[in-house]
């Protein structure tokens, strides 16, 4: 039968959609691959098809998952895009290796990716990796995850737990990356609440990278204010190691808190800008909305959580001509036009 494929959002490949494609394949279908907004359209010459699947990352994407599902009513949709779906690929394929995909639906892409771990130790309440994954558990190793020569040692790892697992499997994964002098991107973040010093001598000792590999990043998150002492335990762990805060960029939830205010969002942005710290804020919800002043003594009334978003994500917090509650929102810089400012694959690239 032919298969359509539809990845909605996201730069990088979709491994679950790559996953899908290698399923079928082997069965002897034929697979169609149609990517972005131009994807969600059913085109005039195309076949009948047996299967209909697509998927979506972002909570942003759901008016085009609408639109995908209007002209694909019988459409299998996954994705973390809405937390009340369910469907996973190993309900489709059964229990399959991670390494089992197929890139030839993304041939410009040269990297590997894949996870070591599956699950979450923690029960994050705007996360819905535990109810889908469960517990930590091993996946994978680097090798099985890297596609080999002449491919270059690149490897985007997707784990949410990375050592969340048995110390001695995270040991050897790490021992993977440095003895097979491989670059690694930990896409999903160190959780910095976990690092000790000995986590932090095991990050600091192989080639961490961005998602592009051009830059020493790591990824994490403060996502509340009551983890600061938590969170800068874990910077401080990662100085002693030899990671600086300017290798750090801290994902920010911001707007989740029922008692946020402006007030909060700034004591934790200008923490982390003190210490060298990329923050990147993640409003959680309606992007337009503001939050009380909190006591801060700014002119934010009207200022919303996208808003800050931008002015952060853009870099203009660095220039003291442009303070937030200055800045024109209409003078800011599209991210989609400085693809190196954060990675390919960040929501503001959309």
């Amino acid at each position: 039968m032919i298969v359509r494929l539809t990845q909605l959002d996201g730069k990088l490949p979709n491994l679950a959609l790559m996953r899908l494609a290698a399923w079928h394949r082997d069965r002897g279908d034929e697979v169609r691959f149609y990517r972005g907004a131009a994807g969600a359209e059913r085109r005039l010459d195309e076949p009948p098809y047996g299967v209909v699947y697509a998927s979506a990352i972002f909570e942003f994407s759901a008016p085009l998952v609408a639109r995908f599902r209007r002209e694909f009513p019988e459409a299998i949709i996954g994705g973390t895009w809405n937390k009340a779906e369910r469907i996973t690929v190993e309900a489709i394929t059964g229990p399959r290796a991670d390494d089992w995909c197929d890139y030839s639906i993304d041939p410009k892409f040269t990297a590997s990716l894949g996870f070591t771990q599956r699950g979450c130790r923690f029960n994050c309440p705007f996360c819905d990796v535990p109810a889908k994954e469960g517990k930590p558990r091993a996946a994978g190793t680097i090798r099985q995850i890297w596609r080999g020569d002449p491919w270059p040692r690149h490897v985007h790892l997707l784990d949410n737990d990375f050592f969340g697992v048995a110390k001695p499997v995270w040991k050897a994964r790490m021992a993977e990356i440095r003895d097979g002098g491989f670059k690694v991107a930990f896409n999903q973040g160190i959780n910095i609440r976990v690092v000790t010093d000995e986590i932090a001598a095991e990050v600091a000792s192989v080639e961490y990278r961005d998602d592009q590999f051009k830059r020493r990043r790591i990824y994490t998150a403060w996502d509340n204010l009551g983890d600061e002492d938590q969170f800068f335990r874990g910077v401080d762990r990662f100085e002693r190691a030899g990671i600086p805060g300017s290798h750090l960029m801290a994902f920010m939830l911001v707007g989740f808190d029922p008692q946020e205010t402006w007030a909060r969002v700034f004591h934790r942005f200008e923490r982390m800008v003190a210490r060298g710290i990329r923050p990147y804020p993640m409003p959680y919800g309606d992007k337009r909305r503001t939050l009380p002043l909190g006591g801060i003594n700014r002119r934010l009334e009207r200022k919303t959580l996208g808003d800050f978003q931008r002015w952060v994500a853009t870099g203009l917090y660095r220039d003291p001509s442009t303070p937030f509650a200055a800045y024109a929102v209409n003078a800011l810089p599209r991210l989609r036009d400085q693809p190196d400012l954060f990675g390919e694959d960040h929501p503001l690239n959309y």
